[in-house]
């Protein structure tokens, strides 16, 4: 059995580029940015961002046209796969890109704190952007172990209905 599975959410790099194939089909084109945020070895917290590649054909590529822009934020399901052409010069060039099978919007307003469905302000209330900090969550080195009762990650497998 073989797998090819993406899951990213990040932010749009860029404006969505629309197209139509000769065949009348919609594709567009976009580019996300995760972030990871670590720890290196003397413990100072570090940032590295990914860029990824996103193309989207019929329907998905009208909704990503339409609704997405730079900076929104957005969550994509899909597959990887790989495609080559040759360049002007001759040499043969490569492309890896997501191929969006899914895909869920941000929230309004962005990568902002602004919920799904939005609402006006309460009266006396500032509508002032908050910035909301992404909990990290770091994997245990000792998660799946085993412990001496039975458990594992704080489960008990007698717990377990099969």
């Amino acid at each position: 059995m073989n797998f090819n599975r993406a899951i990213i959410l990040g932010n749009l790099t860029r404006d969505p580029e629309m197209k139509t194939l000769p065949s009348g089909q919609s594709v567009t084109n976009f580019s996300i940015a995760t972030n990871r945020i670590y720890n290196d070895k003397t413990g100072a917290k570090q940032q590295t961002t990914e860029f990824h590649n996103v193309v989207a054909f019929g329907k998905l590529a009208d909704i990503a046209g339409r609704y997405l822009s730079r900076g929104k934020m957005v969550l994509v399901e899909g597959r990887l796969q790989t495609r080559s052409w040759q360049a002007q010069d001759g040499s043969k060039r490569y492309r890896t890109e997501i191929v969006a099978e899914n895909m869920q919007l941000g929230p309004k307003g962005g990568g902002s704190n602004d919920s799904f469905g939005g609402g006006a302000p309460q009266s006396g209330q500032q509508n002032t952007p908050e910035i909301e900090e992404i909990p990290v969550i770091e994997a245990e080195p000792d998660f799946g172990q085993e412990s001496a009762q039975g458990t594992e990650g704080g489960v008990n497998v007698k717990d377990i209905p099969f």
